[in-house]
């Protein structure tokens, strides 16, 4: 049973975190994971195309981000950069790393939904007087963003929660602010499990969310059908 005390730790934290997570981890998800979608899809068109010259260089960024773990990637660009003259506060360091990362990882999402796309659906494009760009962006790309919209929402729900490392380069994000009531209360196991009740809450939500969505898509693909 908790302790008078260690209720009242517990109440008075508790809009704390959920203030900061409004605040720092819900925009530093948001910002990061649009500018992540619009690097995914770049790079996963760019290798669709096949585009010998710059599918290497997608190749070479996706390895390096995908084969390096986020934690050193966030202390290259923010403590490693600054040794060489670019300094970067935390929160742009953050977003510039997590886009970066989850972009490497939705590319793949992306390019494999594009490929599961029958080739007829180019041919018909084509056929019907399009272009090659506007069969991709109206007729392929739609349909490729359908098949991968389960996969791309499970990468954003994993992105709230891999925001909590941020606290390391000194975002004040919900885990920031966690470690700083607990250096004052020494009540660590009370309020991380606080928080990470939190962290659930968020993804509860969000995988609600991903539920309706992908019953509108599969609703919205039957009435195509």
């Amino acid at each position: 049973m908790f302790s008078g005390r260690l209720w009242n730790i517990f109440i008075d934290s508790f809009p704390k975190m959920l203030l900061r997570a409004l605040t720092g981890t819900i925009p530093l998800t948001v910002i990061a994971f649009a500018l992540a979608m619009v690097i995914a899809v770049v790079v996963a068109l760019v290798q669709f195309a096949n585009v010998k010259v710059l599918k290497s260089f997608c190749r070479f960024y996706i390895w390096i981000f995908r084969g390096t773990p986020l934690l050193v990637q966030l202390y290259i660009v923010f403590f490693g950069l600054s040794k060489i003259g670019i300094l970067l506060d935390p929160f742009p360091a953050a977003v510039i790393v997590f886009s970066l990362n989850e972009g490497a990882y939705c590319a793949e999402t992306v390019r494999a939904s594009l490929e599961s796309v029958p080739a007829g659906q180019l041919e018909a494009g084509q056929c019907a007087g399009l272009s090659y760009l506007q069969t991709i962006f109206r007729i392929v790309l739609p349909q490729a963003m359908r098949t991968a919209f389960p996969s791309l929402f499970n990468s954003l729900i994993s992105m709230v929660k891999d925001t909590s490392l941020a606290s390391c380069i000194t975002v004040p994000e919900m885990l920031q602010t966690t470690k700083q009531i607990v250096a004052v209360t020494y009540e660590s196991l009370l309020l991380y499990a606080e928080v990470g009740l939190i962290y659930l809450i968020i993804s509860t939500i969000l995988t609600k969310l991903q539920s309706i969505g992908e019953k509108k898509l599969n609703f919205y693909g039957r009435k195509e059908g």
